[in-house]
């Protein structure tokens, strides 16, 4: 055999098929790494520098707590403070790893293996079924990147992912993961979620509920506690299972845990501290300024008191609302300092943000009153002055009493007490509209006031938390506030950047006026259009008010511990079904104050009681034997000498007494009255002037 012939043979071996067909796969696999390398090299070229590549910061939180420290809630886009991984309980983040990435401490950032089972699962499931991604890959895109589904997107999150994991340590991106992805319900990182679906922190989560929150991440929206709890439980057993097969819990725990499943809270969006919070939001810009970083702002809230507030309102509305043609209504509480305690601005969050305690511009009504008798004390009248109550006309305007039934000649006291119109309208004009305007001003009246005859009935528009903010000197003893709900404001680290120093605006009424507007407004309680108010065992005195057709019915009222206003009412301004302010806001504000109160040891009004020491005679003690006011606050004239007498509690109504769980504090001046059946009838037929 030749040479050439055998060089012939063995060529023809080396090109047999197998041969070509390994030849030309090698040579396809290098071109096609080659290939795929350009397109990394070219998404790469999208992305920022490597070397200039850092975790963007992350949104600051706003955590909202009330005066104990007790978290009300969240602002912010996170909703939700930042969490060190070493502060949450062990098996929380061992859940997230259990069900999302089983390989994630031993992977590089991209889990071949992983990718691999998920292309199995979903072409034999015939869908997508599961995804490849790990841990670093989904903070990779939550950092970085858009959520739409590309080829383009995952080759940038797996380079993004591979960067991670040569820049941070397994722990500190599980961290970071923990406190970035979304969980559902506008909820950002898990003490977001936390707070969100269970009412604490991420500190405190079981174990079930850490299952829960890891089967969030594969469908947040569908599988929210708190509105798929079936959804949530089923997935919450895969989480425990797969924690139970990886060694991350026993088969006991695991079983106490399916035992006991975790249950979410209501929507906490419908909670009235949502209003509270919208304002300490508002505030807060003046307060502070710029927010870079995790903040939290202690308020003079009561979590309590706000409780307390947001069940009377509802509660009551729900009861009797519809009755009356009531849709809508606002309560705001305030200590004598000005602090605010509680402030709900509306039936439900969840149906209506706005918030009509601190926005909604109404009518007072006569709740404006105290500030036209207060400006005619101040020109040299007293409780026991005496005006006319009988028909007026100022320049064709024709004010009447509700009943169209007059009284005659009055003390002031009366008159404020029955709400009677037409004084009212005389004592403005006696003072001129101009004092009654400077005088509601300076007691915390922000709002532009009309002053014109009719501004002696309450015209003028004012926001709930206005008047009740100038009711506050009334229940001080004389000094002027303004309305504040932030009492310091801390960073996350501990920095102080805020503390309230709790300034006054000094004496707005003198002494002896505080005393004898207590004693004209405690009648109102007693004898008057509030009857139905009470908070046992206190001093307590305040004003109706009820707008034009019934369309605002109002109560302000205080004690010497808090000062509370009651509006309800219609947005649309409609009128009511006859609520005024002696009905359903007495009501809701006697509820309040009852449960605001539970507790407290009384005390007299702050400013005292006002008497008549002119006559010589010494009163007798009164209010449930709080005492009278020393005698240097004496009344100014005669006047009550011709005045008629006052009715009393002991007097009857439709000819049955006054049950006594009806009489909050018996006797106002220690002295039993007398009563005509023909002012009886006017308190039947009465509904809070």
């Amino acid at each position: 055999m030749s040479r050439r012939a055998g060089r012939s043979r063995v060529t023809r071996k080396r090109r047999s098929p197998v041969a070509r067909l390994f030849y030309w796969g090698t040579i396809a696999i290098v071109w096609t790494a080659m290939a795929s390398a350009g397109v990394i090299a070219y998404q790469a070229t999208k992305l920022p520098p490597i070397d200039a590549l850092a975790v963007p910061k992350r949104p600051p939180n706003i955590a909202i707590l009330d005066e104990n420290g007790v978290l009300l809630a969240n602002r912010g886009d996170t909703g939700g403070a930042a969490v060190r991984l070493a502060d949450l309980p062990p098996y929380l983040p061992k859940a997230f790893v259990a069900i999302e990435d089983r390989r994630f401490y031993s992977h590089s950032g991209i889990d071949p293996q992983g990718i691999l089972r998920a292309l199995i699962r979903n072409i034999t499931g015939g869908g997508m079924v599961q995804g490849g991604s790990t841990l670093t890959q989904q903070l990779a895109k939550n950092l970085f990147l858009t959520q739409e589904r590309t080829v383009s997107r995952k080759i940038q999150e797996a380079i993004l992912a591979l960067w991670l994991e040569h820049k941070y340590s397994k722990n500190q991106i599980l961290e970071l993961y923990l406190n970035r992805v979304y969980f559902g319900s506008g909820a950002y990182g898990v003490e977001a979620a936390a707070q969100k679906y269970f009412g604490h922190g991420a500190r405190s989560v079981t174990l079930p509920e850490a299952a829960v929150l890891a089967g969030l991440m594969k469908a947040p929206a569908r599988l929210a506690p708190n509105r798929n709890p079936a959804g949530a439980s089923e997935r919450a057993e895969l989480v425990i299972a797969a924690m139970v097969q990886e060694g991350f819990i026993t088969d006991a725990m695991a079983m106490l845990a399916l035992a006991h499943p975790a249950q979410a809270l209501r929507d906490r969006n419908a909670s009235s501290v949502n209003y509270a919070a919208d304002f300490v939001m508002d505030t807060l810009d003046d307060t502070i300024g710029a927010i870079n970083e995790d903040i939290a702002v202690s308020t003079t809230l009561s979590v309590s008191l706000q409780a307390a507030a947001e069940k009377a309102l509802a509660e009551e509305l729900d009861r009797k609302g519809a009755a009356f043609n009531v849709g809508q209504g606002a309560l705001v509480a305030l200590a004598p300092d000005g602090t605010v305690k509680s402030l709900v601005g509306g039936r439900d969050y969840t149906d209506s943000q706005f918030d009509r305690a601190v926005s909604a511009k109404r009518q007072p009504g006569s709740a404006f009153k105290p500030f036209v008798y207060l400006a005619a004390l101040e020109a040299g009248l007293t409780p026991d002055s005496v005006r006319e109550d009988a028909p007026i006309n100022v320049k064709g305007w024709q004010p009447e009493n509700y009943a169209r039934e007059y009284f005659g000649r009055v003390t002031l006291t009366k008159a404020l007490a029955l709400s009677l119109n037409t004084v009212a309208v005389r004592l403005g004009l006696e003072v001129g509209p101009k004092a009654i305007v400077r005088v509601a001003h300076r007691l915390g009246i922000a709002s532009d006031l009309s002053a014109n005859p009719s501004i002696a009935l309450g015209t003028s528009e004012v926001t709930p938390l206005e008047i009740a903010t100038a009711y506050v000197p009334f229940a001080n003893g004389g000094i002027g506030v303004q309305p504040q709900i932030i009492a310091k404001v801390k960073t996350a680290s501990g920095k102080l950047l805020y503390q309230r120093k709790g300034a006054s605006n000094g004496r707005v009424i003198a002494p002896n006026y505080v005393a004898m507007m207590n004693t004209m407004m405690q009648e109102t309680l007693l004898t008057g259009t509030a009857r139905k108010a009470s908070v046992p065992g206190w001093q307590a005195a305040g004003k109706t008010g009820t707008s034009q057709e019934f369309r605002d019915a109002w109560f302000i009222g205080y004690t010497s511990h808090l000062v509370a206003g009651v509006w309800l009412g219609n947005d649309d301004n409609s009128p009511t079904k006859r609520a005024s302010g002696g009905n359903l806001p007495v009501e809701i504000w006697s509820r309040f104050m009852r449960a605001a109160h539970q507790g407290v040891p009384p005390q007299p009004l702050a400013g005292g009681i006002w008497h008549d020491y002119s006559s010589g005679s010494v009163p007798m003690a009164d209010n449930n034997g709080w005492p009278s006011l020393p005698g240097e606050f004496s009344a100014r004239g005669n006047e009550a000498a011709q005045a008629p007498p006052l009715p009393t509690h002991g007097d009857t109504t439709g000819g049955a007494p006054i049950p006594p769980a009806d009489i909050p504090n018996p006797g106002v001046f220690g002295q039993k009255r007398g009563a005509q059946s023909r002012q009886q009838n006017f308190f039947d037929t009465l509904f809070g002037g």
